[in-house]
């Protein structure tokens, strides 16, 4: 039988077998015809799916390899970055401890800074009795200079009142 002999539904067959065939032989052969058209759509249809299954199986096997080689690579990537992390974490803490032990010297050295300056404080008020002695002094030693210059004033006006009759005297004397 072709597919123009078919008939198209199966009450149009089970109308045609009636016509021409036993009761029994026509439930049969409607009940073959039915499994071979079933049969033939359902391969129909599976080779339709698999033109769309098994490549999607195919894509999905290598996306699949290639995600776990991703998640591979980043669980060695990260091993890699937790070890490094980890030996920059010891070099950070010495270096934490050396800041902390330089933190604790310097702490100590403004103390001493603190207790000189107090003992500086001290000291330059105890110059203080010294400047007012300086200042005296400074005073003192201006008024020495200002009689030296008058000294110097008087021994100018004197050398000049005796030396001309004494190089007059002088021009008498043999020696």
């Amino acid at each position: 039988m072709t597919d123009q002999e078919k008939p198209s539904s199966a009450g149009s067959i089970a109308a045609e077998a009636q016509a021409t065939e036993p009761v029994g032989d026509q439930d049969a052969r409607i009940n073959s015809y039915a499994i071979d058209r079933l049969s033939q759509a359902f391969e129909t249809s599976a080779k339709r799916w698999e033109l769309i299954v098994y490549p999607s199986l195919f894509a999905f096997i290598i996306l699949a390899a290639y995600g776990f080689y991703l998640v591979f690579s980043l669980t060695k990537d990260v091993h890699y970055l937790a070890i490094s992390v980890d030996s920059n974490m010891t070099v950070l803490a010495s270096n934490m401890q050396s800041v902390a032990d330089n933190m604790g010297q310097i702490s100590a050295n403004v103390r001493t800074m603190s207790v000189s300056v107090e003992s500086m404080s001290r000291d330059v008020s105890t110059l203080e009795p010294m400047l007012t002695s300086m200042e005296t002094m400074d005073k003192s030693i201006q008024a020495i200079t200002h009689t030296t210059f008058s000294m110097r004033n008087d021994m100018a006006v004197m050398n000049r009142s005796i030396s001309r009759p004494m190089n007059f005297f002088n021009s008498f004397m043999p020696w």
